[in-house]
């Protein structure tokens, strides 16, 4: 029998509810346990981390240039979104063309042209603008750190200028999504008005915003791209932060769809006929060090235990199974990953020796405080996790204690950097967050550059390497991928040489589906893309 754990009263009203409502409108819900504490922003960049653009932004919005995330079979790629077309000036590679796609309209009627890209642009990057939000720009404007300047340079034609030249550069942009002005006008230009009546381009509309309770996203019938109207009618989000109250809101039919299921149960779920469907996961879990001034894993003989210390196999046991060992930022079998030297795995005599060397014993530990979320998407089972390494830290005298935060306060600290005051000043020098290892900018380039230190993107820990700052200006200025990829590869190893994080496992990304839902395409990603479920 599960533990029980209450269900919220309005939450055991919307069987009913809909039931009531599709019989009138033949209407095909999917009611979706998302584990956050809060449905993310909506007004156009969605708080609470990558997790949350599944939601509330590849959903309401669309970007320049997408990711595909409905294929399952293998990696997606990125495509044209409101971008049909994009390639960097010959002779000035600094500049791109994004030539846009034309017959697309908001949820509001009115028509997407270039001057909507510009006005979103200064909505996140100008601060001076009538329309900059500063809750936007906090979650988009570290995703997007190469750009210089942009223009309009006619309807249908934008240019964007990097700030260096960056071969790069289109990974940012499935980040950065596109809202109407239109609607911000007509709503008196309140954005909080805009977060209960947002207008985007995509393929679902917003038709009920409870903060904390749910959200409603209904079909766009008009949807541009007719090979992604959605198959279900309406998507009920509703966030449940605790794993257990999660699944038991899947098996007494309050929801149809959760992610992260707790291990211990799927037994149980699949003899009550619900299927649980994984996938590879471009998604790593890691403890991401400090590397400034004062920090104790400035000693690279500590980093490297603590990676020495952690039975990967045990934690991966842990997670039922829904979870594969890390021997880096990204898989071995990664073109990206290289040949580095220094070997993750589990040997507690050389932890030990490592920490000896250092100066650190039973009875003098290294003392290290680190900041971990209470749970949420991206986060896998956080504190049983992290408790978890807690305890194979202290068998090679590493005393680690916890400041445990909800997801969003986590952000914070992340985009402040290991050297601000939230941090440093209240003796933070890791942090625990999982990262999206997708494309090169996010699994490498973001974290090893060190003109990207925080706040100037995350490079949180302030590692600064001019040899692997070179690595990177080569990656830039290189458009033939091949030779992108055995640079990347370089760059790669010389972050596990030099045990610049503590990675431990990689996410499968687990679902687990009522009988009622007949199919979900679960992408080979972070970004999951909700048109694909059908009831």
């Amino acid at each position: 029998m599960l533990p029980s754990r209450k269900l919220p009263r309005w939450l055991l009203s919307i069987p009913l509810a809909l039931c009531l409502h599709s019989g009138l409108h033949a209407e095909t819900v999917a009611r979706y346990g998302i584990s956050m504490a809060d449905i993310p922003l909506t007004t156009g960049q969605p708080d609470r981390g990558a997790g949350a653009y599944q939601f509330t932004g590849h959903t309401l919005y669309d970007p320049l240039v997408a990711w595909e995330a409905n294929i399952g079979t293998r990696p997606g790629k990125l495509v044209a979104g409101l971008a049909t077309a994009w390639k960097p000036d010959a002779k000035d590679p600094k500049k791109w063309r994004f030539t846009l796609r034309k017959g697309v309209k908001f949820h509001d009627g009115s028509d997407f042209k270039a001057d909507a890209v510009v006005w979103n642009l200064d909505k996140v990057l100008a601060d001076k603008s009538a329309q900059f939000d500063a809750k936007q720009s906090a979650q988009v404007r570290p995703r997007i750190p190469s750009i210089a300047s942009y223009r309009k340079v006619d309807d249908y034609t934008v240019e964007i200028v990097t700030k260096n030249v960056d071969a790069l550069f289109p990974y940012q942009l499935p980040w950065f999504l596109i809202s109407s002005p239109t609607q911000w006008e007509k709503l008196g230009k309140d954005w909080a008005k805009v977060a209960l009546q947002p207008s985007g381009t995509g393929p679902f509309k917003l038709d009920k915003l409870v903060p904390r309770e749910r959200a409603d996203l209904v079909k766009n019938a008009a949807y541009w791209d007719k090979t992604r109207i959605a198959k279900t009618d309406r998507i009920v989000l509703v966030p449940i932060p605790d794993a257990m109250t999660r699944v038991n809101a899947l098996l007494s039919g309050q929801v149809d769809i959760i992610e992260t299921p707790p291990p211990d149960v799927l037994p149980q779920l699949k003899s009550g006929g619900f299927k649980l469907v994984q996938n590879v996961t471009p998604h790593v879990w890691p403890y991401h060090f400090s590397t400034q001034p004062g920090s104790p894993w400035t000693d690279i003989r500590v980093r490297k235990a603590a990676n020495l210390a952690i039975d990967r196999d045990a934690v991966v046991k842990l997670m039922g199974g829904l979870a594969t060992a890390a021997k880096g930022q990204v898989d071995a079998t990664n073109p990206w990953f290289g040949k580095p030297t220094f070997k993750l795995g589990y040997d507690l005599t050389a932890a030990r020796a490592l920490m000896a060397q250092a100066g650190y014993t039973k009875a003098n530990p290294l003392k290290a405080k680190v900041i971990i979320a209470q749970g949420g998407t991206g986060q896998m089972l956080s504190l049983p996790m992290n408790e978890f390494v807690q305890q194979s830290l202290a068998e090679i005298n590493i005393a680690i204690t916890f400041e445990v935060v909800e997801l969003e306060n986590l952000y914070l600290h992340w985009r402040s950097g290991a050297k601000s005051d939230m941090n440093a000043g209240k003796g933070i020098t890791a942090i625990n967050l999982g990262y999206v290892t997708a494309d090169p900018f996010y699994a490498i380039t973001r974290f090893a550059d060190s003109r990207y230190v925080a706040p100037n993107g995350v490079n949180w820990g302030g590692f600064n390497d001019p040899a692997v700052d070179a690595l990177l200006d080569k990656i830039r200025t290189t458009f033939d991928v091949r030779v992108q990829d055995g640079l990347l590869a370089q760059v790669h190893q010389t972050m596990v040489d030099q045990a610049l994080m503590l990675w431990v496992v990689h996410d499968t990304n687990p679902h687990a589906l009522s009988p009622k839902v007949k199919e979900f395409v679960q992408a080979q990603h972070w970004f999951q893309d909700l048109t694909t479920i059908r009831m």
